[in-house]
C-alpha cells in the first residue's frame, strides 16, 4: 500500500468520566459495542488492524470499503458482541460461514490520512469535515450539544465527547473523555468464588429467572474491599449448599479453572452493570446494597434487557 500512514497505528483513547463535560469545546458521538479497528484502503485493497496493532482483515472478509486513499479510526459491530467475539477463528471454513450469518460492518467516527496527507495534527472539528467528504462510508452520529447526546447514555452503550480543537494522539488518553451508561438490575447470589487470599471472597455469582422459573447465572461481582472479602466468608457460610467446583477455563481465564461454591439461592443484591452480551453481563458489576427487602423469585432475567 502506498498510504502516508502503515500499520501498525495506535488509535486514540478516552478518559472515563462520570458525567459528560459541557462546553462550546466539545462534540459527541455515541459509544459503540465492537471491535476498535482502523482501516487502511488503498484503491480496492484494504487492511484492517486491532486495537492492539493485530491484523482483523481475515476474521472479516465482508467488510469493505469505498476506493480511494485514505486510514479512518472506527468500530467493527455486529447484532451483538458475542457474535463478534465468535470470529476470531483460526479455521477459514467457519470464518467464511460466520462472514454470511453473523455479518459485521464498519462505523467511522475518525479520519488519520487522506490520499498523501496525514491529518493527526488537525483538529478533530477538521477531520470530522474530511470524514464526511468521503463518500460511501457509515459514519457515526455528532451532536454539538451535551444535552443532545444524553439519549445515548440511555439508548446506546454511552457517550465520547471529543475536543473540537484536539489533535489526534495514537495511544494517548488525551481530547477524548468517555461516559459509560449505567444500569442496576437486582439479582440472586448463586455462589462465591475464592479471592487470591486465603478464606476471602474474590466475588459473588449473580443469577436471575427465567419465565419457567430456571435460574441462569448471568455474572459476577468483585471490586470487594480486603476486609469486606474475609466478611462475606462468615457471612454466606450459612447458606452454602455443601457443592463446591470449579468451572472449564476459558480463553476470558486465561485457561485458569474458576473454583466455585454453590449457595442456596435466598440472598439479594442490587448490582451496577453496563455491558449485556448473550445473556450475560460482559464485565464485572458493582454491588450497591443487599436487598434484604426483595424476593430471589422477583429477580428476573427480562432486567436486562429492560
Amino acid at each position: 500500500m502506498s498510504l502516508p500512514l502503515k500499520p501498525p497505528v495506535l488509535p486514540q483513547l478516552a478518559r472515563p468520566r462520570e458525567s459528560l463535560p459541557e462546553g462550546e469545546e466539545w462534540a459527541y458521538e455515541p459509544k459503540w459495542d465492537g471491535f476498535r479497528a482502523i482501516a487502511f484502503v488503498d484503491g480496492d485493497e484494504s487492511y484492517l488492524q486491532s486495537r492492539n496493532g493485530k491484523e482483523l482483515s481475515r476474521y472479516f472478509p465482508e467488510v469493505s470499503f469505498p476506493a480511494g486513499r485514505y486510514v479512518i479510526d472506527g468500530e467493527l459491530v455486529a447484532a451483538t458482541f458475542g457474535t463478534l467475539g465468535q470470529r476470531i477463528h483460526p479455521a477459514q471454513s467457519r470464518v467464511d460461514r460466520l462472514a454470511a450469518e453473523t455479518p459485521a460492518r464498519f462505523v467511522a467516527f475518525d479520519v488519520l490520512a487522506l490520499d498523501d496527507d496525514v491529518l493527526l495534527e488537525r483538529p478533530y472539528e477538521e477531520r470530522r469535515a474530511v470524514l464526511e467528504s468521503i463518500a460511501g462510508l457509515e459514519l457515526t452520529p455528532v451532536q454539538r450539544s451535551a444535552d443532545g447526546a444524553r439519549r445515548w447514555l440511555h439508548d446506546e452503550e454511552g457517550v465520547i465527547a471529543k475536543q473540537l480543537a484536539a489533535p489526534y494522539l495514537p495511544g494517548e488518553r488525551k481530547g477524548m473523555v468517555k461516559v459509560k451508561r449505567v444500569r442496576t438490575i437486582d439479582a440472586v447470589v448463586m455462589g462465591w468464588r475464592p479471592g487470591k487470599a486465603e478464606n476471602t471472597v474474590g466475588a459473588i455469582i449473580l443469577g436471575l429467572y427465567d419465565d419457567d422459573g430456571v435460574l441462569h447465572e448471568i455474572g459476577h461481582s468483585s471490586g470487594f474491599a480486603a476486609k469486606r472479602k474475609k466478611e462475606l466468608v462468615a457471612e454466606l457460610a450459612p447458606y452454602e449448599t455443601g457443592e463446591r467446583g470449579s468451572g472449564d477455563p476459558s480463553r476470558w481465564t486465561h485457561g485458569r479453572d474458576l473454583e466455585w461454591v454453590a449457595l442456596r439461592p435466598e440472598l439479594v443484591v442490587e448490582v451496577t452493570f453496563d455491558h449485556v452480551s448473550d445473556g450475560r453481563i460482559r464485565h464485572g458489576t458493582k454491588v450497591l446494597r443487599w436487598r434484604d427487602d426483595k424476593a430471589p423469585a422477583e429477580c428476573r432475567i427480562d432486567q436486562l434487557g429492560a
